[in-house]
């Protein structure tokens, strides 16, 4: 059995160098994608996941709010 995700990671703005948490977003049950997104106190939006290369790449790729996951 893997282990749960954490629920919030802490990164360091790009913009103002200030530490900001992003939450893990609940937005898939299955195990490809962990999505998280937070935002610092300068305005900036920081997203980050884990997981399946290419469900990473189009969840940090896609404009904010338009991104979901589904299974074909």
């Amino acid at each position: 059995m893997a282990a749960k995700p954490a629920r919030f990671l802490t990164f360091k703005c790009k913009q103002c160098g200030k530490p900001v948490q992003v939450r893990l977003q609940q937005v898939s049950a299955c195990s490809h994608i962990q999505p998280y997104q937070g935002i610092c106190k300068c305005g900036e939006v920081m997203r980050h996941a884990t997981g399946d290369k290419e469900a990473v790449a189009a969840f940090l790729e896609s404009p904010l709010g338009s991104w979901t996951h589904h299974h074909h």
